[in-house]
């Protein structure tokens, strides 16, 4: 039987980073309602905070929106760059509804599955270990960055972080990419691999259909539901000129 290859994001199809994110706006707001006492501020609940998260505005908006003035709003954007992607925040993430039982079953099934995500190697560590995924996605099928690696746009750092991928891992099969973002739509693209993109992460469906994903499904079951239902898809020759 034909083995399908399926990469995914850790980060939104498997990860809940949604409270991560709202506690390091509330944070950063807190810093800079500290440094200006002045400041009218005013904290977005969560459900409106993360709608504006996913549908992409710029943290300066949000900023602002919350009472900053535009230069408060620039120095909240850094706060929020510098704190988002650090301990101990790491420990707000959640794994997503039925995440381990649809691990569970693909270790039953001909997939072979394979994580591609812009976490760096510390904090990939990290969420395997919280979550007690070692066993059903173990670290040598997931590609990601290391420490010190500098990243310059995840749209496009991760077109070559999936050719290296590919490279190693050399799939005979279907290969089929499940995302959350612009960044997985782009790099699946990039090397000619279908893709479905999620709406449960952190780009909402209006954002997620204008980088015109092959489908979009609610979750990363009905993704694997539907690319099973699909059946065999030929894999694309990955470009020359990576």
């Amino acid at each position: 039987m034909t083995r399908l290859t399926l990469l995914t994001d850790f980060d939104g199809p498997l990860v809940d980073v949604s409270e991560r994110y709202y506690q390091v706006y509330r944070v950063c707001l807190q810093k800079l309602q500290q440094s200006y006492p002045d400041a009218a501020v005013t904290y977005l609940d969560k459900p409106t905070f993360w709608s504006l998260k996913r549908a992409k505005v710029a943290e300066t908006e949000i900023g602002i929106r919350s009472g900053l003035t535009p230069e408060q709003a620039q120095m909240f954007r850094q706060c929020r760059e510098e704190t988002v992607h650090t301990f101990p925040y790491f420990e707000l993430d959640r794994l997503q509804p039925g995440v381990t039982t649809v691990l569970h079953q693909l270790v039953q099934q001909p997939v072979d599955l394979y994580v591609i995500t812009m976490r760096r190697v510390r904090e990939l560590t990290f969420a395997l270990q919280k979550f007690a995924l070692e066993s059903l996605l173990p670290f040598s099928r997931c590609y990601c960055i290391a420490d010190d690696f500098v990243k310059t746009a995840d749209h496009l750092d991760k077109p070559l972080l999936l050719a290296r991928a590919l490279a190693t891992i050399a799939p005979t099969g279907p290969v089929w990419m499940v995302g959350d973002t612009e960044a997985d739509i782009i790099a699946a693209q990039t090397h000619g691999i279908p893709v479905v993109a999620v709406t449960c992460g952190i780009r909402d469906e209006a954002t997620l259909q204008g980088y015109q994903p092959d489908f979009l499904q609610p979750d990363l079951a009905s993704a694997i539901r539907l690319i099973q239902q699909l059946g065999s898809t030929p894999v694309s020759e990955p470009p020359t000129d990576q």
